[in-house]
């Protein structure tokens, strides 16, 4: 268990420095609501940051007071945990949770982290560098089908973004 916390915390910060601006934030997860609108789902979406910090949630028309929760929750456990375990949906966190002889009684006893279908990566470079997590629609996997919805809608523009510099300033004499 200490184990695995320590890794948590190492793999909470981003390593490229890329830092997903708020516009793709609230645009991501405004189409997710939107996805699941259509579908006559009334749910939240959070967009947590790599530190696990929320970055944007948004509280769908109708949607009830618990789904914000759900949605951060989602997010929250995916971004924590998917680095260490090369996962990039929370689905996948929550089918490694039922085994009784993994890593799963220490996941769900974690606060904030919510073993259930419905948080996707954001991903640049094949490196998590945010998670979107949407909360109430009738199973998670609906959830899940309208938060990869909204990182598709900002994948390009997330990959295209250009690496921020390294090495030493450029020094103008």
């Amino acid at each position: 268990m200490l184990l695995l916390l320590s890794h948590s915390a190492e793999a909470q910060v981003a390593e490229s420095g890329y830092s997903l601006p708020l516009s793709l934030a609230v645009e991501a997860a405004t189409e997710a609501i939107r996805s699941c609108e259509a579908h006559g789902y009334a749910v939240s979406a959070s967009v947590v940051d790599t530190s696990g910090v929320v970055k944007v949630q948004l509280k769908g028309d109708h949607s009830t007071v618990h789904t914000q929760d759900t949605s951060f929750r989602k997010a929250y456990t995916l971004v924590t945990f998917g680095p260490i375990f090369n996962l990039d949906k929370s689905t996948q966190i929550a089918e490694l949770a039922k085994n009784p002889a993994g890593p799963g009684p220490a996941l769900t006893s974690i606060p904030n982290v919510l073993a259930l279908a419905g948080g996707v990566a954001i991903k640049r470079d094949n490196e998590i560098v945010a998670t979107l997590g949407v909360g109430g629609s009738p199973g998670g996997a609906k959830d899940e089908a309208c938060a990869e919805a909204g990182v598709a809608k900002i994948h390009d523009r997330v990959e295209a973004a250009a690496a921020p510099r390294s090495g030493s300033a450029d020094v103008k004499k």
